[in-house]
């Protein structure tokens, strides 16, 4: 049985082209122009994953609040936010608000394409149980890249897809700068410098909020980011780079 997908987008241009590409890739599609219209759809059945425009005809913030109500019906309906809008304000609100990832709308098709099969991924294999070859041990961090989740020193830290494979990226190669060409590349994006550096913001943060001495995404000025392993490797691989 195919998935279904609501797409919920104001602009009737973007609304379709995305939801042509995603019938042509066998997934069943329902398109909302406003909150009402989807709110009254979802409340009889819900899909299997939500698309979502912050503004929302009149409503500024319309698909935020369509987001805090869909989590209040289901904590793991998988809930992408694809806007125009990329400021940190807007992107941190949706992402605390429940969204499981936050795209801004200059990404490719094939690329949000991607991340949405990646995010039907990482559900199914959450139902599965753990395989130990899924599991990558970096230091005090442990990441299974079959549920694409991230536990540091044993705490599980909250990342959306985007964030699991830019940390991916970085940590499989300890004390290699990562420009942001390659980030973009292993993480299946395509965004601008500043939103890359948004990510990369949000990322340390979640990790210091379990571990409040987490220093080791260093950014290489004029060159990108590193992942060191702890303060000693940081140092020598400083000295070799």
């Amino acid at each position: 049985m195919s998935k279904r997908i609501a797409i919920v987008e104001d602009e009737a241009a973007i609304r379709e082209n995305y939801a042509d590409v995603l019938r042509s890739q066998g997934y069943q599609v329902q398109t909302y122009v406003d909150r009402e219209s989807a709110t009254q759809a979802f409340s009889l059945r819900l899909p299997h994953l939500v698309i979502l425009d912050i503004g929302l005809e009149e409503e500024y913030d319309g698909g935020f609040i369509l987001c805090q109500w869909l989590r209040t019906l289901s904590t793991t309906l998988p809930i992408i936010f694809l806007t125009a809008r990329d400021n940190d304000f807007d992107t941190v609100s949706g992402l605390r608000i429940g969204a499981d990832d936050y795209l801004t709308k200059d990404i490719s098709l094939p690329h949000l394409s991607a991340r949405i099969s990646a995010l039907f991924r990482r559900q199914d294999a959450m139902n599965q149980p753990q395989q130990e070859d899924h599991l990558i041990s970096v230091g005090s961090m442990t990441i299974d890249s079959q549920r694409m989740s991230v536990k540091w020193k044993e705490q599980l830290i909250d990342l959306t897809i985007t964030e699991f494979w830019m940390v991916y990226a970085l940590a499989k190669h300890p004390g290699h700068v990562k420009n942001r060409t390659q980030l973009m590349q292993d993480s299946n994006i395509f965004v601008d410098d500043s939103t890359i550096t948004s990510h990369i913001k949000r990322i340390r943060k979640k990790f210091i909020k379990t571990d409040d001495t987490f220093d080791y995404i260093e950014t290489v000025y004029g060159m990108g980011y590193r992942w060191n392993e702890d303060t000693q490797n940081s140092m020598s691989s400083a000295s070799h780079a």
